[in-house]
């Protein structure tokens, strides 16, 4: 569904300064390899990450719902290039869980969405905004983005310790124009915190039996609630975007997390952010489990890793290598 709200255009050349970060509307990115995939896991078991009493998992059929990992590769933003590395828990919003299938048809109305349990980043200066301005659970990581002739890859590390590492066999050939949008629900400041993303590309993917990847759950103390989801060994989706591009929208909404007795323990709040800086800086590529570094991290000034997959997109469309240029209202995206 593409359903990018008129002001976000209206808005277009104008600037914003916020937390004393720089941004040129719309907050946007080009040239982003992204991958994904999608697990099968337990609702009940999910139910028990989702905070507060509105927001429950999708449920596919039966028991099972999704867990979702998605890494972007962001090379062009006001912020600089970063890696994103989203795990979350397809989700809906309300009084109480949607029934199956129905809320992807009837996406608004069930408040369709993922909840996102983490997201390391590459940069601080991405944790500061996208934390701090739009509530996401985002903090610094060592992180890689690697395509190959037959696999596209990403690991997160964490205090030298493998925490997550996802690699999909490429899905043939990205044929598909995609326009989409998705909406993001994070806990933040005691509150419930929902962002909204657009974004399109040509998409290349594989469903069911055809689709193939492999999620290794690490050591790390932050991913141990993951292993405790029931996830199926094999994925039921598997995406890639050679290039995509979107748009991240500024408005957000929030509400209060409830709870049946007031929580004894004080909720992670701005204190978290409030003395980050504005470094583009990455930390060293992750190395737990003999990852082994194939480039140099990048630095804003180094926009060098743009010829990391030259090669191989010499095989896809010649529109798929380019950038995409702002011609209409759906042409560039990002997730500050």
């Amino acid at each position: 569904m593409w359903m990018m709200p008129r002001r976000i255009k209206q808005q277009t050349g104008r600037f914003s300064k916020v937390d004393g970060i720089p941004y040129e509307l719309p907050i946007n990115s080009r040239s982003s390899p992204a991958l994904m995939a999608a697990f099968t896991l337990d609702v009940r078991k999910a139910a028990q990450l989702l905070p507060g009493n509105e927001v429950h998992p999708l449920r596919l059929w039966g028991n099972k719902g999704a867990l979702l990992v998605t890494v972007i590769d962001y090379r062009d933003t006001d912020i600089g290039p970063y890696i994103e590395f989203s795990v979350a828990i397809a989700c809906t919003h309300g009084r109480k869980p949607a029934p199956p299938v129905l809320p992807l048809l009837f996406q608004k109305h069930y408040g369709l969405g993922q909840y996102v349990v983490d997201l390391p980043v590459s940069s601080e200066i991405s944790v500061k905004g996208g934390k701090g301005i739009w509530g996401m659970p985002k903090h610094q990581a060592n992180l890689d983005f690697r395509i190959g002739e037959r696999t596209i890859s990403s690991q997160y590390d964490q205090d030298g310790k493998l925490a997550v590492r996802i690699e999909i066999d490429r899905p043939g050939k990205a044929w598909l124009p995609l326009r989409a949008s998705g909406a993001n629900y994070c806990q933040f400041r005691g509150m419930l915190m929902k962002s909204f993303i657009y974004f399109r590309g040509k998409f290349a993917f594989c469903l069911g039996k055809k689709a193939s990847a492999r999620l290794t759950l690490g050591d790390h103390p932050r991913v141990q609630p993951l292993k405790q989801l029931g996830l199926a060994s094999k994925p039921f989706f598997v995406g890639f975007f050679p290039q995509s591009s979107g748009v991240l929208d500024d408005h957000f909404e929030a509400w209060f997390l409830s709870h049946p007795q007031l929580p004894e323990s004080q909720p992670e709040g701005l204190e978290s952010v409030v003395g980050l800086g504005l470094s583009q800086k990455w930390l060293a590529p992750p190395s737990a489990e003999d990852r082994q570094p194939t480039v140099a991290p990048l630095l804003p000034s180094a926009m060098g890793a743009l010829e990391q997959v030259d090669a191989l997109e010499e095989r896809e469309s010649s529109e798929q290598r380019r950038v995409d240029a702002p011609a209409d209202d759906a042409s560039q995206g990002a997730h500050p």
